[in-house]
């Protein structure tokens, strides 16, 4: 048998012992991970895809009336569905690649118990399969944009809109990093599944997605602003509603801070893995 197809599957035993080759190798793995997201999600439902437009729809028309008719709370003078639908198209990506990486050694345990495979092939393949739910809602909030646009609202889309790619990524990578670091940490305690829960409850409001940065009193501004996913919901509403704050340090801040959660949580992972299955 020829050497190029034997591979010889040895113990980490550095930190970053990282099989990044792996994942590339792997890679019709993640094709099916990615197709079976899609697929079989919504496989025996009624409505089945509809309801990637559907859920933010209701969303919506639920924030328009809470915080748009009963809260008040302005929107920088762009019409408050395309406000809304900007937020709600980013924080499902975020929320939906985090909660699917936060629960990667436990959803997973059986087959990790098995087969080998790099680990990291799962997370990255939630990044990709919900991205193409995220280009489902982003075309829904294009549709809201023309609309709006015709009928003469004060929405204008400039430079700064084509750094989509760029935010969707930073926004892909920190929700990665943040679930890989949680599910590393749940495995052994499981009791943070809960806490972790309601903390992205709260944490949504304290991200700017059912109100713009300028509405938020000055004391609290900066805090607001530590958040790093802050700069990305900020300069995409700035780029593509023309509202919205955009601050290229902030958003340097968010860049930096992304690296340093990924490279923190590659560490835990590459840390955890060798022993998982001890504790799950």
């Amino acid at each position: 048998m020829s050497d190029d197809w034997m591979i010889v599957i040895k113990p980490k035993k550095k930190w970053l012992d990282l099989d990044i080759t792996g994942i590339w190798r792997y890679r019709d793995l993640i094709y099916m991970y990615v197709k079976r997201d899609i697929v079989t999600v919504y496989k025996q439902t009624v409505l089945g895809p509809l309801w990637f437009v559907i859920q933010p729809i209701l969303t919506t028309i639920m924030y328009m009336f809470v915080f748009g008719g009963l809260a008040g709370i302005p929107t920088d003078g762009v019409p408050q569905p395309l406000f809304y639908m900007a937020g709600i198209t980013l924080w499902t990506y975020f929320n939906s690649v985090f909660m699917a990486s936060s629960n990667v050694f436990s959803a997973n345990a059986a087959v990790f118990g098995k087969v080998y495979f790099p680990r990291l092939v799962v997370p990255i393949s939630s990044c990709i399969s919900n991205l193409m739910k995220m280009l489902i809602q982003f075309s829904l909030f294009l549709v809201l944009y023309f609309y709006f646009s015709l009928g003469g609202a004060s929405a204008h889309i400039n430079m700064v809109a084509l750094l989509f790619p760029v935010l969707i990524i930073m926004l892909a990578l920190h929700a990665m990093s943040w679930g890989v670091i949680v599910t590393s940490l749940t495995t052994k305690y499981r009791d943070l599944t809960q806490l972790i829960t309601f903390g992205m409850q709260l944490f949504m409001y304290a991200t700017p997605i059912i109100y713009p940065l300028s509405a938020a009193p000055t004391k609290y501004r900066f805090l607001i602003q530590l958040n790093p996913l802050t700069s990305i919901f900020e300069t995409f509403k700035y780029g593509w509603l023309g509202a919205g704050q955009l601050e290229w340090e902030w958003l340097l801040y968010s860049f930096v801070f992304m690296l340093m959660t990924l490279f923190l949580s590659v560490i835990i992972f590459s840390r955890v893995e060798r022993n998982f299955m001890d504790t799950v």
